[in-house]
């Protein structure tokens, strides 16, 4: 025990041994904060709490499975597996399981993921033949998803004169109507969606005391990660289990609160100690990650908010270089720009990989005029968050078999796969069929094993075609009760017809689908083995499917050792580091965004986001922005984000550009000429330095041709040479040769 309890600092040490009630941890980024939960259930299980009597949820698989390999290396591997810890998600929907008879669902009940979700709503917004351009699917999936997440459920939703007067504000006095069908239709299907999961563990434990009473026995300590990210429905639940006993310990970072449109709401850790005010409060503030000039640049930053929980971040390494800030003439020329940049510093640093350097950005279309300029140089680069492979097409067809075997009324299943491989099943028969199991109240299976009772009007050879679908059904259900997940995932791909389809196509797309299968295969088969080994005997299909459809963003992206610069959003680099780190369009109106402009809690969040963004550097951050920016069809002239303010000048190095330098000033000094569009080029000459909104500055090396077709060859200092018709070109003479 206290040879790795001499592993942690003062701080942590205090952190991992209180046990005497309510606890917040603050962990400040790179403090540390995996350690000191993984070593405070170790030490829990040192001091004799049952493994199963301890709780711990985290926000993805991901560092639920990285805190169980450690635990079992400081204790065993038998005592690792039977504590609860895993995401919210999963550990309730092991509950619900279990309890399902309680709320009127199958043991086996589907979880719809975002696209079933979003499906199923727009089967009803046209059932209610409502205009989908004003009821967009994805809005109304947004409504419903908050509402869930207060806790709000279809019929108080319907009685909830705030939200119903807001709907009629935005022209959709029907979402609640739209709530009541879904939910209605979730039930039928017996499928819940990710936000059911949290509403329905709530709801039972509040509508069955007994089945509250039973799992509070249960779980005698409650440990919370990431707790800034949770929404009110996990707040609450947590509030549910925690309320005899008390021992509850929650760890997160008020400054790295970034996720309110997912509903996470920063007060629940702000305001814990209202909650438990007998709580004790424990800060790690030292930074293991970062230099001490990105450190102290990162907390004059934040300082700036409001609403946040003292605390002063340090580190005791290097002080490192200052945060370097550049400023471009345009979006094209930023791009540019780190490019340059990173072959630098290459240069200068001969360890620095591809790998050690990402660049994060506001927005996902940010990363299109990126992708161009690393293409250009042939630097390797990838894309975080990109399509989940389970989102692929052919996976998604397999998976809808696999769900329609454990549970054949899955509504969204059994829609996707009916006419896959094509059977002559339209979507005429489809609509009809839909019709019937609406008019009454049953399920899409349902109908389909009494055509004629429900008077759906198909013809004979429909009929006959959608008999023999539900007899192949039929026959997988039939036999999934004697096979493991990878055999009747075997039987299924090939009595289904999808194998045949696909190893039919010799395209290169046909090909990719094939590996993809071939990959889900092996998928299969590598769970099917370590349950084995984990002791499960037989590991069912409902096995798979339940830790499939529990996976986070995060859990999809492979660990690839392949050397590449790494593009993504801040919104996806939480939790990550990289050595080296651009932040790319600081601009009002960008970051922070136009959204958040006329609220200053939202401003604050946004300021909380730029702070995450800096603190994933270890050794170097730069920051840029542009002076022009392509948005919405055409040039816009940008003005500096207000947040390059906020950070201290002592930790800032603005010496990359003139601009920088001025960042502050109402309007950039120039004393640039501006150069006729007169075909004639007498006011260019060889040398002269020019700049140009898009490139930026150059310096002209030709010119070439005469007349109207008067060429000017310019050398810019990141866009590389450019040959320019001046007729057309828009260049401004900088400095001349005689100046």
């Amino acid at each position: 025990m206290e040879d790795y309890l001499n592993q942690l600092n003062e701080n942590q040490r205090q952190a991992v041994v209180y046990t005497d009630g309510p606890q917040l941890v603050i962990a400040g980024a790179g403090s540390g904060k995996t350690r000191v939960l993984t070593y405070k259930i170790a030490y829990l299980l040192h001091k004799g709490w049952p493994p199963q009597s301890i709780l711990a949820l985290t926000f993805t698989n991901k560092a639920a499975r990285e805190m169980k390999e450690r635990i079992a290396a400081i204790t065993e591997t038998s005592i690792a597996r039977r504590l609860w810890m895993g995401t919210f998600h999963a550990l309730f929907s092991r509950i619900l399981r279990s309890e399902a008879d309680r709320i009127g669902f199958p043991a086996h009940f589907t979880i719809y993921d975002s696209a079933d979700s979003k499906s199923l709503l727009r089967s009803i917004i046209k059932e209610m033949q409502l205009d989908d351009k004003v009821y967009h699917a994805g809005t109304v999936q947004n409504r419903i998803s908050k509402a869930k997440n207060a806790l709000v459920t279809w019929s108080a939703y319907e009685k909830n004169r705030e939200l119903v007067e807001s709907d009629m504000h935005s022209r959709m006095p029907l979402i609640r109507d739209i709530y009541k069908r879904y939910q209605k239709r979730c039930l039928q299907a017996g499928a819940m969606d990710f936000d059911d999961l949290l509403l329905h563990t709530y709801l039972l434990f509040c509508d069955h005391p007994d089945v509250l009473d039973k799992y509070r026995g249960f779980f005698q300590y409650i440990l919370v990660d990431e707790y800034q990210d949770t929404n009110f429905a996990q707040h609450m639940i947590i509030q549910q289990l925690a309320g005899s006993h008390r021992h509850i310990c929650v760890v997160g970072d008020d400054a790295q609160s970034i996720y309110s449109f997912r509903g996470a709401n920063i007060d629940n850790m702000l305001k814990f100690k209202e909650v438990y005010p007998e709580c004790s409060i424990f800060k790690l503030e030292r930074n293991y990650r970062s230099t001490q000039n990105i450190v102290n640049a990162a907390n004059s930053l934040i300082y700036k908010n409001e609403e946040q929980i003292p605390k002063t971040i340090y580190s005791e390494k290097e002080p490192g270089g200052k945060v370097r800030l550049f400023a471009t003439y345009s979006d094209y020329e930023e791009a540019h720009l780190v490019v340059s940049k990173i072959q630098e510093m290459q240069r200068e640093h001969k360890p620095y990989t591809f790998a050690s350097f990402t660049v994060l950005y506001r927005t996902n279309a940010q990363s299109r005029i990126l992708e161009e300029a690393f293409r250009k140089q042939n630097i390797p680069y990838k894309i975080y968050g990109g399509l989940s492979f389970y989102q692929r097409k052919e996976i998604k067809d397999i998976l809808s078999y696999l769900r329609l075997i454990i549970n054949p009324h899955d509504e969204e299943a059994l829609k996707r796969v009916i006419n896959y491989p094509a059977r002559g099943i339209g979507d005429t028969t489809v609509k009809k069929l839909i019709t019937a199991a609406v008019e009454n109240n049953v399920s899409l299976w349902t109908v389909l094993g009494a055509l004629q009772e429900f008077a759906v009007p198909v013809n004979k050879g429909t009929e006959n075609k959608l008999a023999v679908f539900r007899e192949l059904m039929t026959t997988l259900i039939v036999q999934e009760t004697g096979l493991s997940a990878y055999e009747i995932t075997m039987l299924t791909v090939e009595k289904s017809g999808i194998s045949g389809d696909i190893f039919q196509n010799r395209t290169v797309e046909g090909i990719s689908k094939q590996e993809n299968l071939q990959e889900l295969l092996k998928g299969i088969s590598e769970f099917c083995d370590m349950r084995r080994e984990e002791g499960v005997e037989k590991v069912t299909l409902a096995d798979f499917l339940s830790e499939v459809s529990l996976l986070t963003d995060q859990d999809n992206e492979k660990d690839e050792n392949t050397n590449k610069v790494t593009l993504m959003t801040v919104h996806a680099a939480k939790g990550l580091e990289f050595k080296n780190v651009f932040v790319v369009g600081l601009e009002e109106d960008l970051f922070p965004s136009i959204m958040s402009k006329d609220s200053p809690r939202a401003i604050e969040e946004e300021r909380r986001l730029f702070y995450v963004a800096i603190t994933r550097a270890e050794e170097n951050c730069i920051l840029t922005y542009a002076k022009s920016r392509f948005r919405n069809g055409q040039n816009n002239y940008c003005s500096p984000s207000r947040f390059l303010k906020d950070i201290a000048i002592e930790f800032l190095d603005r010496g990359g550009t003139k601009q920088a330098v001025n960042l502050f000033s109402s309007t950039t000094s120039t004393t640039s000429t501006p150069v006729a569009v007169d075909p004639d080029p007498s006011g260019l000459k060889v040398g002269v330095k020019v700049q140009h909104d898009r490139f930026g500055v150059g310096v002209v090396t030709a010119i070439e041709g005469n007349g109207g077709d008067t060429r000017a060859i310019v050398q810019f200092v990141h866009s590389g040479e450019k040959r320019l018709l001046l007729k057309f070109a828009r260049l401004t003479i900088v400095k001349r040769p005689s100046d």
